[in-house]
Protein backbone atom coordinates (compact mmCIF):
# COMPACT_ATOMS: atom_id res chain seq x y z
CA UNK A 1 0.00 0.00 0.00
CA UNK A 2 1.31 3.55 -0.46
CA UNK A 3 1.75 5.59 1.68
CA UNK A 4 -0.53 8.37 0.38
CA UNK A 5 -3.34 5.40 0.58
CA UNK A 6 -2.38 4.81 4.31
CA UNK A 7 -2.83 8.69 5.26
CA UNK A 8 -5.84 8.86 3.34
CA UNK A 9 -6.87 5.55 5.10
CA UNK A 10 -6.31 6.82 8.64
CA UNK A 11 -8.24 10.16 7.68
CA UNK A 12 -11.19 8.26 6.66
CA UNK A 13 -11.27 6.19 9.76
CA UNK A 14 -11.36 9.99 11.93
CA UNK A 15 -14.01 11.28 9.67
CA UNK A 16 -16.36 7.76 10.21
CA UNK A 17 -14.90 7.94 14.18
CA UNK A 18 -17.01 11.63 14.23
CA UNK A 19 -19.51 10.08 12.25
CA UNK A 20 -19.94 7.38 14.38
CA UNK A 21 -20.34 9.76 17.48
CA UNK A 22 -22.19 12.04 16.59
CA UNK A 23 -24.87 9.29 15.49
CA UNK A 24 -24.66 7.91 19.16
CA UNK A 25 -24.95 11.31 20.94
CA UNK A 26 -28.03 11.85 18.91
CA UNK A 27 -29.38 8.89 19.75
CA UNK A 28 -28.53 8.90 23.47
CA UNK A 29 -29.53 12.51 24.15
CA UNK A 30 -30.94 13.78 21.26
CA UNK A 31 -28.72 16.34 20.80
CA UNK A 32 -26.24 16.93 18.12
CA UNK A 33 -22.75 17.76 19.02
CA UNK A 34 -23.16 21.80 18.38
CA UNK A 35 -26.36 21.51 20.23
CA UNK A 36 -24.86 20.01 22.93
CA UNK A 37 -21.75 22.77 23.20
CA UNK A 38 -24.40 25.66 23.42
CA UNK A 39 -26.02 24.01 26.25
CA UNK A 40 -22.91 23.51 28.05
CA UNK A 41 -22.28 27.59 27.59
CA UNK A 42 -25.06 28.54 28.90
CA UNK A 43 -25.08 26.00 31.60
CA UNK A 44 -21.66 27.44 32.26
CA UNK A 45 -22.48 31.00 32.26
CA UNK A 46 -26.07 31.54 33.12
CA UNK A 47 -28.07 34.66 31.37
CA UNK A 48 -25.31 34.40 28.20
CA UNK A 49 -26.33 36.15 25.10
CA UNK A 50 -25.92 34.67 21.63
CA UNK A 51 -22.73 36.53 20.51
CA UNK A 52 -21.10 35.68 23.39
CA UNK A 53 -21.70 31.96 22.67
CA UNK A 54 -21.18 32.32 19.08
CA UNK A 55 -17.90 34.20 20.05
CA UNK A 56 -17.21 31.02 22.63
CA UNK A 57 -17.52 28.15 20.78
CA UNK A 58 -15.96 29.70 17.21
CA UNK A 59 -19.53 29.27 15.43
CA UNK A 60 -21.41 32.49 13.57
CA UNK A 61 -24.34 34.25 15.66
CA UNK A 62 -26.73 32.93 13.05
CA UNK A 63 -25.90 29.28 13.35
CA UNK A 64 -26.03 29.86 17.06
CA UNK A 65 -29.89 31.40 16.78
CA UNK A 66 -30.44 28.46 14.47
CA UNK A 67 -29.41 25.84 17.13
CA UNK A 68 -31.31 27.77 20.28
CA UNK A 69 -34.23 28.00 18.34
CA UNK A 70 -34.27 23.89 18.11
CA UNK A 71 -33.24 23.83 21.68
CA UNK A 72 -36.13 26.18 22.34
CA UNK A 73 -38.04 23.61 20.73
CA UNK A 74 -37.42 20.81 22.69
CA UNK A 75 -38.36 23.01 25.91
CA UNK A 76 -34.33 22.68 26.70
CA UNK A 77 -33.52 26.47 26.92
CA UNK A 78 -35.70 29.55 27.45
CA UNK A 79 -34.56 33.18 26.02
CA UNK A 80 -35.34 36.15 28.58
CA UNK A 81 -35.37 39.66 27.12
CA UNK A 82 -33.83 42.09 29.75
CA UNK A 83 -35.96 44.62 31.93
CA UNK A 84 -33.14 46.92 31.63
CA UNK A 85 -31.99 47.05 28.33
CA UNK A 86 -34.86 45.67 25.61
CA UNK A 87 -32.04 44.27 23.21
CA UNK A 88 -30.18 42.02 25.27
CA UNK A 89 -31.79 38.17 25.56
CA UNK A 90 -30.73 36.22 28.20
CA UNK A 91 -30.50 32.55 27.63
CA UNK A 92 -30.96 29.71 30.36
CA UNK A 93 -31.31 26.38 30.80
CA UNK A 94 -34.98 24.89 31.56
CA UNK A 95 -35.39 21.75 33.95
CA UNK A 96 -34.70 19.55 30.83
CA UNK A 97 -31.77 21.61 29.86
CA UNK A 98 -30.23 20.48 32.89
CA UNK A 99 -31.26 17.19 33.17
CA UNK A 100 -30.16 16.39 29.60
CA UNK A 101 -26.96 17.70 30.30
CA UNK A 102 -26.23 15.28 33.31
CA UNK A 103 -27.10 12.63 31.10
CA UNK A 104 -25.84 13.24 28.49
CA UNK A 105 -22.17 11.56 26.75
CA UNK A 106 -19.01 13.34 27.43
CA UNK A 107 -18.23 15.61 23.99
CA UNK A 108 -15.99 13.13 21.85
CA UNK A 109 -13.39 15.89 21.87
CA UNK A 110 -12.53 15.56 25.52
CA UNK A 111 -11.63 12.45 25.03
CA UNK A 112 -9.29 13.27 22.17
CA UNK A 113 -8.39 16.00 24.71
CA UNK A 114 -7.70 14.10 27.72
CA UNK A 115 -5.24 11.65 25.44
CA UNK A 116 -3.09 14.36 23.55
CA UNK A 117 -2.93 16.07 26.52
CA UNK A 118 -0.90 13.52 28.03
CA UNK A 119 1.65 13.54 25.28
CA UNK A 120 5.03 14.65 24.88
CA UNK A 121 4.86 18.57 23.94
CA UNK A 122 7.18 17.37 20.76
CA UNK A 123 4.38 15.02 19.86
CA UNK A 124 1.67 17.67 20.27
CA UNK A 125 3.84 20.46 18.08
CA UNK A 126 4.15 17.63 15.69
CA UNK A 127 0.69 16.38 15.48
CA UNK A 128 -0.70 20.07 15.01
CA UNK A 129 1.73 21.05 12.15
CA UNK A 130 1.36 17.57 10.55
CA UNK A 131 -2.84 18.48 10.41
CA UNK A 132 -2.26 21.97 9.55
CA UNK A 133 0.00 21.00 6.40
CA UNK A 134 -2.97 18.19 5.35
CA UNK A 135 -5.38 20.94 6.00
CA UNK A 136 -3.69 22.94 3.10
CA UNK A 137 -2.65 20.29 1.18
CA UNK A 138 -6.62 19.68 0.69
CA UNK A 139 -7.03 23.57 0.05
CA UNK A 140 -8.76 23.65 3.29
CA UNK A 141 -7.05 26.42 5.41
CA UNK A 142 -9.70 28.74 4.59
CA UNK A 143 -12.34 26.86 5.73
CA UNK A 144 -14.92 27.66 8.73
CA UNK A 145 -13.99 25.02 11.32
CA UNK A 146 -14.96 25.31 15.08
CA UNK A 147 -12.41 23.20 17.52
CA UNK A 148 -15.50 21.04 18.31
CA UNK A 149 -15.48 17.31 16.41
CA UNK A 150 -18.75 17.43 14.42
CA UNK A 151 -19.80 16.05 11.18
CA UNK A 152 -21.86 18.57 9.76
CA UNK A 153 -22.10 21.48 6.52
CA UNK A 154 -18.43 23.15 5.84
CA UNK A 155 -18.39 27.14 5.41
CA UNK A 156 -16.10 28.96 3.67
CA UNK A 157 -15.06 32.32 5.51
CA UNK A 158 -15.23 35.44 3.07
CA UNK A 159 -11.75 36.55 2.19
CA UNK A 160 -10.87 39.53 3.10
Amino acid sequence: MKKYEELLMSLRKVIRAIGLYSKKLNKDSGLTSPQLFVLQEIEAHDGVMVKEIANSINLSSATVTSILDRLEVKNLVVRERSTVDKRKVGLHLTEAGIKTLETAPKPLQEHFIDRFEKLEEWEQTQLVATMQRIATMMDAEDLDAAPMLEVGAIQTQPKA
